[in-house]
């Protein structure tokens, strides 16, 4: 026998403090010993996994750099599309200029990005062969496909100066399309199975609206004199309440599937976008009161960094919970039980 051998003189070759203690003599050294500490779990702390160690998700094999970029220049374009037709119908050629420079480049970087992850131009052509109102990603691919050519015909009209009728109803056009790119990427991504993107379904396309609009007003911020940023300053606060608000009131709708976005490398994306784009809103009210070039520019710049930071912590936060299978059973297992109930 290994241990201790029962003999008739007793217990032979005990160790002290190796063998366990019985009957009320183990019981009252137990309590002694934890007198002070409370109660001590019996159960151990559940472990999710999954067979073989697998996560219960494929997590997404989109790049982060093109995926999260797409999302951000999606936004950018739809804002500034919205931002263009307004200062074009109120007089204002330098906003109307920038925004309609802004737009067309916007949307263009975000195609590419967009065919770059997918690999070959072919594919994203291919997505046009159906019409499937229920596929967000078919539907997104006809919205761009419509709309990337209005921004492009509205930049070249200001820029030519030529066609300035076909370039105002251009403008025009791609604004009424400006809210849905800009928030359709929202829509796509919460499509998924992913549980912290999927979860956000409610709020998603707000936050992406508000994160647009606050982008949009930094790009024409940067770069239009401060006279005729008026409409830029005012879509910059407005944008900046949207985006934070209704993304806090999304995490704590969707409860323990927000943990990705208040942990690692998302939470730090995320802070730094709430820090960035608060900043942006309050130094565009200030530049505005001071009609300070520089301190337009700063703004522009936050706000710029702070709609980038919030797509990118999105995306890795998203990224995270399928990876984790946490995310993937208990939700499930919460709404199995509500429907017994």
């Amino acid at each position: 026998m290994s241990g201790s051998d029962v003999t008739r003189g007793g217990v032979g070759g005990s160790q002290p403090g190796r063998d366990a203690l019985t009957g009320a003599r183990g019981g009252r050294g137990r309590h002694r010993r934890r007198r002070g500490r409370g109660e001590q779990p019996m159960v151990p702390e559940a472990r999710f996994s999954s067979y073989y160690g697998k996560p219960v998700l494929n997590k997404p094999t989109w790049k982060p750099l093109d995926i999260a970029g797409y999302l951000w220049l999606g936004g950018l374009a739809g804002g500034s599309s919205l931002l263009a037709a307004g200062a074009q119908a109120t007089g204002r050629p330098a906003l109307a200029r920038a925004a309609k420079l802004g737009a067309a480049g916007a949307i263009s970087a975000s195609l590419a990005a967009l065919v770059h992850d997918l690999g070959r131009p072919a594919r994203f052509l291919n997505m046009l062969r159906v019409f499937k109102p229920t596929s967000p990603m078919n539907m997104g691919s006809w919205l761009l496909a419509g709309y990337a050519p209005l921004t492009v015909a509205a930049a070249a009209a200001e820029v030519t100066g030529r066609y300035r009728m076909l370039g105002a109803g251009a403008t025009a056009a791609a604004a009424v399309l400006g809210p849905a790119v800009a928030t359709y990427t929202a829509v796509l991504i919460s499509d998924t199975a992913v549980p912290s993107w999927h979860e956000g379904y409610r709020e998603m396309p707000f936050v992406f609206a508000g994160s647009g609009a606050s982008a949009a007003a930094g790009l024409a911020l940067a770069c239009v004199p401060t006279g005729q940023a008026g409409p830029a300053r005012r879509m910059a606060v407005l944008g900046a309440a949207l985006e934070m608000g209704t993304f806090q009131l999304m995490k704590r709708r969707m409860g323990l599937v927000a943990e990705p976005f208040e942990q690692g490398g998302p939470h730090k994306l995320l802070r730094a976008a709430e820090l960035l784009t608060a900043g942006g809103a309050a130094l565009s009210a200030l530049a505005g009161r001071r009609g300070s070039r520089p301190l337009a520019v700063a703004a522009g710049a936050a706000l710029l960094s702070g709609s980038a930071a919030l797509r990118f912590g999105v995306f890795h936060a998203g990224v995270a919970s399928a990876e984790d299978p946490k995310y993937t059973v208990v939700p499930q297992r919460e709404r199995l039980r509500t429907r017994a109930g």
